[in-house]
């Protein structure tokens, strides 16, 4: 076998399967062999997984909805290049066009890539018109869209995803989490590590995370459960709704209601909001207390020291303890449980 595949395909009759559910092209590798895959495709999808055993194979989809398996063919052979080489350790695949496209409708094709590779290679993955999905892989990932989903399943070491234009779903995954987007919402669940997730247009969904995490959204709302270490967290445009925390909590709200409820505190909690904040934490503990709001309200308070308002409380409850600060401009509840 010789170190370095490469393979230029410009596609004959004789090479093609056309359908759902059979791949463009199919071709073959020794899996010991690849450390990293490189995919690039500006108007597909690109799937990758870590589930190869002896073998590593890269799949390519063609298609384009109406269009006959004669006429996407045509096309292909016509306006693109598709490049599949394996050399130094990198798998690199790349469906481009030959010439900037200029009508679409005469000549634009999805080309996806499905890529099953070992779980411990890199990757960097680029596409301009489709979704990422990567699953069962550990090592650097690095992967970009301009017009789809991201998913990430069972991931684990360095994770960096970004979309201009599709939803977040993370799952299974750990160590170093960035994943961005400016036009869809995030879902986040059963991660650990250091995780940053951001989104200019959608909700976020938190479950069953720990480590630090940083999540935030300019327009849309924030739920969180099951949380174990440090949240930071905010909305500019939305709810907050955060329970079962347990560690140190940073929220922010600009648009909506606050509810938050604490499992246990270990540094602080510190929620600022111009709407209704309500905050539960567990009772008989020692905390610094500093509430502000047009109207504070409180319940179950025991052993406290120092001021209480119709609009404050300023002081401590048992021997002091973690900070607990609440500043919003409209309702203040605090409850102890």
């Amino acid at each position: 076998m010789k170190k370095s595949l490469f393979i230029s395909i410009l596609l004959c009759a004789n090479l093609l399967r056309i359908s759902a559910n059979e791949p463009f092209v199919s071709r073959v590798f020794p899996a010991s062999s690849v450390r990293a895959v490189e995919a690039v495709t500006s108007g597909g999808s690109i799937t990758v997984s870590g589930d190869a055993d002896s073998e590593a194979v890269v799949e390519v989809y063609v298609s384009r909805d109406k269009w006959s398996a004669e006429k996407i063919k045509q096309t292909f052979e016509e306006n693109y290049t598709l490049d599949i080489e394996l050399k130094g350790g990198k798998l690199h695949v790349e469906a481009r066009s030959k010439s900037r496209i200029s009508n679409w409708n005469q000549q634009g094709l999805n080309i996806s890539f499905k890529i099953t590779v070992p779980r411990q290679a890199n990757s960097n993955l680029r596409t301009s018109g489709g979704s990422i999905h990567i699953s069962n892989m550990s090592g650097e990932q690095d992967f970009t869209t301009s017009g789809g989903s991201l998913k990430v399943e069972n991931v684990s070491g360095k994770i960096n995803g970004r979309t201009s234009g599709g939803s977040i779903t993370v799952a299974n995954s750990s160590d170093v989490i960035e994943l961005k987007t400016s036009g869809g919402s995030i879902s986040a669940k059963d991660c650990n590590g250091k995780i940053k997730l951001s989104t200019s247009g959608g909700s976020l969904n938190l479950s069953n995370l720990s480590g630090d995490i940083d999540a935030s959204t300019s327009g849309g709302s924030v739920t969180a459960k099951n949380i174990h270490g440090a949240l930071k967290t905010g909305t500019s445009g939305g709810s907050v709704r955060l329970e079962g925390i347990s560690g140190s909590v940073e929220a922010r709200s600009s648009g909506g209601a606050m509810n938050v409820t604490m499992e246990s505190v270990s540094d602080y909690v510190r929620l600022t909001n111009s709407g209704n904040t309500s905050l539960t934490l567990p009772s008989g503990k020692g905390y610094q207390l500093n509430v502000k709001g047009n109207k504070v309200e409180t319940s179950g308070l025991a052993d406290f020291r120092g001021n209480m308002t119709g609009s404050s409380i300023d002081g401590a409850t048992g021997s002091g303890g973690p900070e607990i600060s609440i500043k919003t401009s409209q309702r203040a509840r605090l409850t102890f449980l």
